[in-house]
């Protein structure tokens, strides 16, 4: 900020060297600043700025390490080191909150189906395990509840339905979706806790009608469907909790169903997907496949 001062001062008859020396630097610094104003680096920082503020703009919910995958895939080669000190200096910040909310214990209910996956979240292949849950919030209008199930093999949720009551036709729609989408072929493992909804005649049906196997964690056991509730985690923080009053279940309905489509299945990077989305995911291993 001095070196602009000295420049002035220049245009208006002060000595260089004086002013430089009243302001208690080298002369050569003010000459070097002189024939470069603005480094190279700082140009660059200058334009990652502008292509960080146009992807937080697409995405507030994004932190810097998901803006980091982001620029790489747009060709630029530049550590989230960096990208967090830009991040910083422009208070480019997720809008997502570090507070949780508090969930209800669950009604302890019979098992109608043995547990299948014991905490071993893992699949080798897409449609080998789905996990399946319920998650609600509150809007002005009422309470909207989601039925969602996910592909443990690249973490994509494959069928979803919303509805204003957890009703057994909720998850049956949301595994009608899903078998729509995906028409699997084999036995796939469908994973849920003891809730009513998923140990309904109709659900049970649905499962057996389709060649699939049922499987039940224990009650009131949050680790036996841990990655279904890490993504209802994410969707607290990305989506529920972005608004501090929702005004009616349309407009929640529609920002879960973008948030889904938009931006958990198709851009939000994943580490242990090796950076790449759940839908990149699958066409890799799609084109492996087939190579």
């Amino acid at each position: 900020m001095k070196f602009p001062l000295v420049r002035e001062l220049a245009d208006e008859g002060f000595p260089v060297v004086l002013t430089c020396g009243v302001l208690g630097f080298a002369r050569q610094s003010y000459y070097e600043w002189l024939a470069e104003p603005v480094s190279e680096r700082d140009w660059n920082d200058a334009h990652l700025a502008n292509e960080l503020l146009d992807l937080h703009f697409e995405d507030p919910p994004f932190g810097y390490r998901f803006l980091a995958d982001e620029l790489k895939d747009r060709g630029h080669e530049v550590g989230e080191n960096r990208v967090q000190r830009i991040c910083k200096e422009h208070r480019i910040w997720s809008t997502t909150t570090k507070k949780g909310r508090k969930v209800a214990g669950k009604t302890p209910g019979p098992a109608v189906s043995d547990d299948l996956v014991q905490r071993d979240f893992s699949a080798e292949a897409p449609n080998q395990l789905w996990l399946t849950d319920f998650t609600e919030h509150p809007t002005l209008t009422g309470k909207l509840y989601l039925a969602s199930l996910k592909d443990v093999f690249s973490n994509r949720i494959v069928g979803y339905a919303l509805s204003p009551r957890p009703t057994a036709d909720l998850a049956c729609a949301s595994l009608r979706q899903a078998l729509a989408r995906r028409s699997p072929d084999g036995s796939v493992i469908v994973h849920s806790d003891r809730g009513g909804p998923f140990r309904s005649r109709s659900f049970q049906s649905m499962l057996s009608m389709n060649g699939l196997r049922g499987s039940m964690g224990r009650v009131a056991s949050a680790a036996d469907n841990a990655a279904m509730e890490s993504f209802h985690s994410l969707l607290q923080k990305n989506v529920l909790d972005q608004q501090r009053v929702w005004n009616s279940r349309e407009e929640l309905h529609t920002a879960i169903v973008t948030w889904i489509e938009h931006t958990y299945n198709n851009r939000r990077r994943q580490r242990r997907l090796g950076k790449l989305t759940p839908v990149e995911f699958e066409l890799a291993f799609s084109a492996a496949q087939a190579a």
